[in-house]
């Protein structure tokens, strides 16, 4: 049986999962003379990289047919861990991935809490890197072009196309206003592309510089 691309919210770690990491399983069946049929559907995976190892468990709750086949999904939770969220290096300062990780976790109860949060995160990254000021994120934003490096320019392009996302940018960082889940998902998504196009960018090319500086030294001696 083939497997299952899959990346572990613990390592980060894009792996692929067969039968052997994966369990679904299934409740009893729930009959509601006004809604139907109901089953609770648990899946766990068990992350295949030996260095890791953790378990992911999420629920949903899916309505069936009159054959008790399944048709959709109602409800969906993600039990462990609590969000989504990717660990990042603790060379990305706490607070933005405390702000991060608070956004992951309201994705699902509250999208409109979640957009907000992420918006003060990418705000905080561009002042950090740049020394940006102004009116509206959308503003501070728009100061950087050409200026900014190419990967980071075209992922705040592609966020600002989806939906609802460029008026997000343009308010107050701090107002809530209707986010639905997916464009929640987006700002998540740029916030997690930021952090890689430059802290961990920044990081590697630190660490590379001291790796030539080592070697030029030892030549030299």
């Amino acid at each position: 049986m083939g497997g299952k691309n899959w990346t572990c919210s613990y390592c980060n770690r894009p792996c692929t999962i067969t039968e052997n990491d994966i369990r679904v399983l299934s409740g009893s069946t729930w009959i509601s003379p006004e809604y139907g049929q109901y089953r609770s559907i648990t899946t766990i995976i068990v992350c295949p990289n030996e260095l890791c190892r953790q378990r992911a468990i999420s629920l949903r709750i899916v309505q069936l047919n009159n054959r008790a086949q399944e048709m959709h999904t109602l409800f969906s939770w993600q039990l462990l861990p609590e969000s989504e969220a990717k660990t990042f290096p603790d060379y990305i300062p706490e607070k933005l991935r405390g702000e991060y990780q608070e956004a992951c976790l309201l994705k699902a109860k509250s999208p409109r809490a979640s957009a907000v949060i992420s918006r003060k995160c990418i705000q905080a990254i561009l002042r950090d890197f740049y020394g940006v000021s102004g009116p509206s994120l959308a503003d501070e934003i728009d100061s950087l072009k050409g200026k900014m490096d190419n990967t980071a320019w075209q992922a705040i392009g592609i966020a600002r196309q989806f939906g609802n996302i460029d008026s997000y940018l343009n308010e107050d960082v701090n107002l809530l206003l209707d986010v639905q889940p997916d464009e929640a998902s987006l700002l998540i998504w740029l916030t997690e592309t930021l952090f890689e196009e430059f802290y961990i960018a920044r990081h590697e090319r630190g660490s590379k510089l001291d790796k030539l500086k080592a070697l030029a030294r030892n030549k030299a001696g």
